[in-house]
């Protein structure tokens, strides 16, 4: 019992430092986009503004809310696996 609790605790604890090395990649590669984008041309405003806009929409976006599939399959996967390694 004390292994699964163990292995629950620092499983989370590794989940959470990939999510959050997942979630800065993911910003910087957005906020590169938005750059790249205004860059090009043909966008009114300021520069800082039409970025500020874009990372705004992100936050409430479904790429960030996938995000969280980072702890859902693996704890689904270890779950199931250790269902079928003792109960079968």
């Amino acid at each position: 019992m004390i292994g699964i609790i163990r292995l629950a605790v620092f499983g989370f604890i590794a989940l959470t430092i990939v999510y959050f090395l997942v979630a800065i990649y993911s910003r910087s590669v957005r906020r590169e986009k938005l750059e790249k984008k205004y860059d090009a041309g043909g966008i009114a405003g300021e520069r800082h503004d039409y970025i500020e806009a874009g990372m705004q929409a992100y936050e409430h976006g479904l790429k960030r809310r996938l995000l969280w599939l980072v702890y859902i399959i693996p704890t689904v996967v270890i779950i199931v696996t250790v269902y079928f390694v003792n109960y079968q």
